[in-house]
């Protein structure tokens, strides 16, 4: 599908979408909660709907309603061969520790991008803790077979999160308590937000500044009614789209989150858009932009959104943490170098400091871009043919938003750019 933005200045409210690492997070431990659990305020679609799916494979009885869902464990009843995730990084690494937890061999394969995504950093935790791990060459699909019983061992955070996600929603149903030695620990804030989440259901885990997890044994999730809060990483192309056309207000956002992603307003502020909260949501208006610095290496989803709010600063944008872009949707450091480099953008890459140099100026319109079938890639183009000269952007895969923000072709023609 390719979709045309044209330049134009935008006003309007919209409302943010639903935070898809909330919802796969509580999703999943309600798979293990002892009773029904209701998820609401979710939005059905890409990641979202993979981990629904893995829910149902492994036996949790699932009912719909209009933007929520009702989880059932099976009660260890079910006994799937094989999960399918979809493209979702994080329900590979969420969901491996998690059928670790049953006592025959499982499957977990996917399609697209997730299948040369590394899951190398899975393997010799899981077997110290007692799975058997088989992998196709250490990528998706591998087999695993529990049950994994808890104990000592030391994990590698430095490409992800996701995976300690994984371990610490799983260990608390193994019989042993576990202690988690984690080096060079990346997004942080999404381990709060996985430690936030278990605690609502019933279960805690303590750590000593991010580096040593304790996870006691024989724990039992509760159920419990979880709402999900609004997404800062999907609101962030809309929140950079007002500061570089117009102005817009974001409601269901909380000011308080534990999102990585909340950044992006640290981001705003610095570049000089102006930024404020009301009751009505977060508010941004254009005002001159500056070139700007900011580090972005817990909160990697962000570069999308922070190239296109520096292709409109004037002069020179520096941001770190590069080394995270490497295993996305696409290799987005230098996807982003050669599509802003088509819009007549310079960008360079510094990978000895992990740095990305972006050189703000005319965006170039008149062309179609490839979103490389990476749904940030995509939003972001479109917030930069919001200035343009020379015409709009065709965006082609434009259907890539699908996986993280399905209405954001909507929200955006709501804003009247397109």
């Amino acid at each position: 599908m390719i979709i045309k933005v044209k330049p134009s200045n935008i006003n309007g409210a919209i409302i943010a979408p639903a935070s898809k690492s909330y919802a796969q997070r509580a999703v999943a431990i309600a798979t293990l909660a002892n009773g029904s659990s209701l998820i609401s305020n979710i939005d059905f679609g890409g990641d979202v709907d993979a981990v629904i799916k893995v829910a149902s494979e492994i036996g949790a009885q699932v009912k719909f309603s209009e933007r929520s869902v009702e989880i059932t464990p099976c009660g260890g009843v079910s006994s799937p061969t094989t999960i399918f995730i979809g493209e979702s990084g994080l329900a590979t690494r969420l969901f491996t520790p998690l059928v670790s937890l049953f006592n025959h061999p499982i499957t977990i394969t996917g399609h697209g991008s997730i299948l040369t995504r590394p899951i190398a950093m899975m393997r010799v935790p899981l077997e110290g803790l007692n799975v058997q791990f088989e992998s196709n060459g250490d990528f998706l699909p591998i087999t695993v077979t529990g049950p994994m019983i808890g104990g000592e061992i030391e994990v590698d955070g430095s490409v992800s999160s996701q995976f300690l996600t994984g371990l610490l929603i799983s260990l608390p149903l193994s019989i042993n308590d576990s202690t988690l030695n984690v080096k060079s620990l990346q997004s942080i804030p999404y381990i709060d937000m996985t430690i936030e989440i278990m605690k609502h259901f019933g279960v805690e885990v303590s750590h000593d500044n991010y580096k040593t997890f304790y996870v006691k044994g024989n724990q039992k999730y509760s159920a419990a009614n979880y709402n999900v809060e609004g997404d800062w990483s999907g609101a962030s192309a809309i929140l950079v789209a007002g500061a570089v056309a117009g102005e817009v207000t974001v409601s269901n956002l909380s000011p308080t989150s534990c999102q990585a992603d909340i950044a992006i307003i640290n981001a705003l502020e610095s570049a000089g858009a102006d930024v404020s909260f009301s009751d009505a949501g977060v508010k941004v208006v254009k005002e001159r932009l500056q070139g700007y610095g900011f580090d972005a290496t817990h909160c990697p989803d962000l570069f999308p959104a922070l190239v296109a709010l520096a292709a409109n600063c004037e002069g020179t944008t520096v941001l770190k943490g590069i080394s995270r872009l490497t295993h996305k949707e696409s290799d987005r450091a230098v996807v982003l170098q050669e599509v802003y480099g088509s819009l007549g953008i310079n960008i360079e890459l510094d990978r000895s400091n992990d740095l990305m140099i972006i050189e703000g100026g005319e965006i170039k319109g008149g062309i179609t871009v490839d979103s490389y079938n990476d749904h940030r890639i995509a939003m972001s183009v479109a917030v930069a043919a919001l200035n343009a000269v020379g015409g709009g952007i065709a965006i082609d895969r434009a259907e890539s938003v699908d996986k993280s923000y399905a209405k954001f072709w909507d929200d955006l023609s709501s804003l009247q750019c397109l």
